[in-house]
């Protein structure tokens, strides 16, 4: 298997979303570490929080689908550090949150480390991004309007693949 890295030598690819959420950053940071508040706008069950050193589980009921989570940082209110996916591959999805003067948040979501030849790349860095983007969308209208989208959920609805 060929890494993201080597396929594009110096410059790895990477999956980036981002989006200000006006919110103060303890509020947002804490709706990433707290499945009470992540399940209403991403994950629907998770075996606990985010803490650095710690392995979750989280889980996409509506889809059958899971994924282990391996915590390897954590900076309150600044930045979370994760492993996830596949155990002979998994890659690294870092958030980064910065506070802005006017209560808000500014909030950026990478992801890398994928592997696979060129076009599996490219898919896996695509999917990632829309999903974050969705993430992120999903957590500004649940944190400042108190709505909340179903985005991740109706990402895939039930019977669209026969279509």
């Amino acid at each position: 298997m060929t890494s993201a890295s080597d396929q594009q030598g110096a410059h790895p690819v990477v999956a980036r979303a981002e989006m200000l959420i006006r919110k103060p950053v303890d509020e947002v940071f804490e709706a990433f570490v707290d499945p009470a508040i992540t399940t209403k706008f991403w994950f629907t069950r998770s075996s606990g929080r985010l803490e650095p050193g710690k392995d979750v589980r989280w889980d996409w009921e509506m889809y059958g689908a899971s994924v282990e989570v391996s915590v390897k940082a954590i900076e309150r209110n600044a930045r979370i550090a994760i492993a996830w996916g596949a155990a002979d591959s998994p890659t690294t999805v870092e958030w980064r949150f910065t506070p802005r003067a006017d209560a808000a948040t500014f909030v950026s979501i990478t992801n890398t480390g994928f592997s696979g030849d060129g076009a599996a790349i490219v898919a896996q860095a695509l999917d990632a991004t829309e999903g974050f983007t969705l993430v992120l969308a999903g957590l500004k209208a649940l944190l400042e309007h108190n709505i909340s989208l179903n985005l991740v959920a109706d990402r895939f609805p039930a019977g669209l693949e026969e279509q």
